[in-house]
């Protein structure tokens, strides 16, 4: 089985105008063009999704959802299904992400929800797992981002593992500016890939990448996509500026040796 190349992605959480949008992807497109061996994937707000689908239409740019609800229709007000995302494009959609767990008090089993119905809908997740602070601080890290991975994956078959990306953003580097250190980030991501080992077999967790997020920037993405478990960024507010959006898309390999491929 081949192995899936670097995915990375931009979150752009709650920014940009339908017009900011269109202008944002325009620049990023033409910045890009010619990268290849990497997925690339952007979520812009609900509002933007619809026109940017338009523009991505000859890109390998993937469009992204950056939540979704559970039910595939209903008196959900303010909800999006699955289905919604779909419709308008999307391949992927973030679910977990450490916003929506502590704005709106998303749990595990929440979060589990919108795993298992977004793949039944044929929504790839990007499962967000990570700790705060002072559960890094009391040395909690791997007992944390271990039970938000077991808890979010539940009930998900091996089967279905290709389609899942996992995500580990460390809640405290998350728009603070402050950044994992690469050796850091490379610990926590060890210890998810072994855990899916554990929980599922060999063969179906091949694919599954494995991203880093928490102030991803152009400074640091070489350094960090050189250690072996890391797969990609989810990147956040270095996602808004095309210019350093397409430097973290076109990251630099660095080999043990300290060359670069």
């Amino acid at each position: 089985m081949t192995k899936k190349p670097p995915f990375i992605a931009g979150n752009w959480k709650m920014h940009m105008t339908i017009s900011q949008a269109v202008a944002l992807v325009l620049k990023v497109k033409d910045l890009i063009r010619g990268v290849g061996n990497v997925e690339i994937a952007i979520a812009p707000p609900f509002t933007a999704l619809y026109h940017i689908n338009y523009l991505l239409a000859e890109s390998s740019i993937r469009l992204c959802g950056q939540d979704v609800f559970w039910e595939k229709n209903g008196a959900y007000t303010g909800a999006i299904s699955p289905e919604m995302l779909k419709d308008v494009g999307c391949q992927y959609v973030i679910i977990g992400h450490s916003e929506r767990r502590q704005y709106f008090n998303e749990t595990d089993e929440i979060v589990n929800k919108k795993v298992l119905t977004s793949l039944k809908e044929g929504l790839k997740p990007i499962l967000c797992v990570g700790e705060s602070l002072e559960q890094r601080e009391d040395g909690k890290t791997i007992q944390i981002v271990r039970r938000q991975v077991i808890e979010g994956l539940n009930n998900i078959s091996p089967g279905q593992m290709q389609d899942v990306v996992i995500a580990y953003e460390p809640v405290w580097a998350i728009g603070t500016g402050r950044t994992a250190k690469p050796e850091q980030a490379e610990e926590v991501h060890n210890s998810i890939r072994e855990l899916l080992y554990e929980t599922f077999n060999l063969d179906s967790v091949k694919e599954t990448r494995i991203i880093y997020g928490g102030s991803v920037k152009s400074n640091n993405i070489d350094s960090l996509m050189a250690q072996p478990n890391i797969d990609g960024a989810l990147v956040g507010g270095a996602s808004l500026s095309a210019e350093e959006f397409s430097r973290i898309v076109k990251f630099e390999k660095i080999q043990a040796n300290g060359n670069r491929q």
